[in-house]
């Protein structure tokens, strides 16, 4: 098994390749507006550091987001593309899952808040139990002022960039700060696992109901262009 995660949701355009045992690579650069350019030559040095090629990679996975229009859409396209072309499944997984189980691969436990950054003045947030079986979601993802999360979550030890732009609203960060690769590998491989597809049947699609999301962008509110309405004719009598 070689497992390609890829996430494109945060300030970081990052990717990660797990072998079915650990994390064997991963890379990451912090960019908000520059995700197609970084992406591409991101996969090639994190293949590169392990001598491996792309016809090596047997399963992909891609954070979903929520996450910023543009950015995401890059992921998400560069994830079903790699797919397609190698024949292999691409499955989603949400990004701020991937931050909260880093969070619990770094030791932490209890209630957490997962709250990233919206633009607009708003988070992206979701709420999460850390046990010792893994970060189970309590809260499914919303889009909000930070101030107008409920008293309960903002008084939480909080992971991403929420807390550092609004500390008044989410004044108890914790990290980490981004999406990592790695961890989204490592999240995707575990999920993998309980759902009984390990290494020798990696290539085989997943249910959602085992773990996995979709595949279209969670965006949380719509983008700001639209269609423009259609022209009305005048009707001379």
């Amino acid at each position: 098994m070689l497992l390609l995660a890829i996430d494109t949701s945060t300030t970081a355009i990052t990717v990660g390749l797990h072998d079915g045992s650990s994390v064997v690579a991963e890379e990451t650069t912090l960019d908000a507006r520059a995700h197609a350019e970084h992406l591409a030559p991101g996969i090639r040095a994190a293949l590169a550091s392990v001598s491996a090629a792309t016809e090596d990679v047997t399963d992909v996975v891609v954070g979903i987001g929520p996450g910023p229009f543009t950015g995401l859409r890059v992921g998400i396209v560069t994830g079903r593309t790699f797919g397609f072309a190698l024949g292999l499944p691409v499955r989603g997984l949400t990004s701020l899952d991937a931050l909260a189980h880093q969070a619990w691969v770094d030791g932490r436990r209890g209630d957490l808040l997962v709250a990233t950054d919206a633009r607009r003045k708003e988070v992206y947030a979701a709420a999460y139990a850390l046990g010792d079986d893994g970060a189970l979601r309590t809260a499914d993802p919303v889009v909000a002022r930070a101030a107008d999360l409920p008293p309960e979550l903002r008084a939480l030890p909080s992971a991403g960039r929420g807390p550092a732009l609004y500390p008044d609203a989410v004044p108890h960060s914790c990290g980490p700060l981004d999406v990592s690769g790695g961890a989204l590998a490592d999240l995707a491989v575990r999920r993998l696992a309980s759902a009984g597809a390990g290494p020798a049947d990696g290539l085989q699609w997943v249910d959602p109901g085992h773990g996995f999301d979709g595949l279209e962008p969670l965006y949380l509110r719509r983008p700001d262009a639209a269609p423009a309405p259609p022209s009305k004719k005048s009707t001379l009598g």
